[in-house]
């Protein structure tokens, strides 16, 4: 079995889809997930205004619609806005809160927050770049999910997909700490398809993905940082050919990036006892 079989294996992708399917096990998914943990009352997920967090909390409201439909309780999709200042993008992530129309919305500007972390560090003699501040930025947004979930009995939702998780593009411990990932299978171009399906405006699927999290290179496009497009990653993750040097690039994310898939080791992951 070659490396791209395995890692099409373990993460569940599929060459193609049916939308409509996968609509469908997503949703059923949140709603049996949520019914067999009888504590769980609200999802909570963080909107940025970008493809994944727009399919994400859709699916989400959807799913807490019917299920407020079928047992007749009281159950919350909860949208959280979650800008450092003021967002370049911010009438996409208004148009995409339109479009899910969830339940309740908070907005938690965390740039105090990140600030106040960044200047105890230089207190304590740890200056941190300005790639590290873009992680402290993404554990921040985190860490206000889980605070705003726990008051709210509820659990916090992660858009971790296929093309994501295989590259390792997210901060450990920040977007990368969530609950539950019901994309979590598909690819870029699987997402865009159903967003299309679901009747998303365009321009929320087909803008430039972007984790904005450094200020030295705003905006910075996501391709541009993994140094492959995100259709060279679902072709390789629908088992298509694809170059050579492309392949070692995708390859090499997927190697480096493995702690970040996996939980915190243990002697027993070590060693054979």
């Amino acid at each position: 079995m070659t490396l791209q079989q395995e890692v099409i294996k373990k993460l569940g992708c599929k060459a193609e889809i049916n939308v409509d399917e996968e609509i469908r096990l997503t949703i059923n998914f949140l709603k049996d997930y949520i019914k067999k943990n009888g504590f769980i009352r609200s999802l909570v997920l963080g909107i940025s205004g970008g493809q994944d967090s727009t399919l994400c909390g859709k699916l989400c409201q959807m799913a807490i619609n019917e299920l407020k439909e079928e047992t007749g309780e009281e159950y919350t999709f909860i949208a959280v806005r979650l800008p450092y200042g003021e967002q370049f993008d911010e009438a996409d992530c208004n148009d995409a809160l339109q479009f899910i129309n969830p339940d309740k919305v908070y907005t938690v500007n965390i740039k105090d927050a990140v600030d106040a972390s960044v200047n105890s560090l230089k207190i304590a003699g740890v200056d941190i770049t300005d790639f590290a501040k873009g992680n402290e930025k993404a554990r921040e947004r985190m860490k206000v999910q889980y605070s705003i979930a726990t008051m709210n009995k509820g659990i916090v939702v992660g858009t971790d997909h296929a093309a994501e998780a295989i590259t390792g593009f997210f901060t450990k411990h920040g977007d990368g700490g969530a609950d539950i990932v019901p994309l979590y299978r598909l690819n870029k171009r699987q997402g865009k398809a159903i967003l299309k399906a679901l009747d998303c405006p365009e321009h929320l699927y087909l803008k430039k993905p972007t984790a904005d999290l450094e200020e030295d290179r705003p905006a910075l496009a996501d391709e541009v940082a993994l140094g492959v497009t995100y259709d060279n990653i679902d072709d390789y993750l629908e088992g298509k050919n694809v170059p050579d040097d492309i392949r070692e690039i995708i390859e090499g994310h997927y190697i480096k990036s493995e702690h970040k898939r996996n939980l915190p080791v243990t002697v027993f992951d070590f060693y054979n006892i």
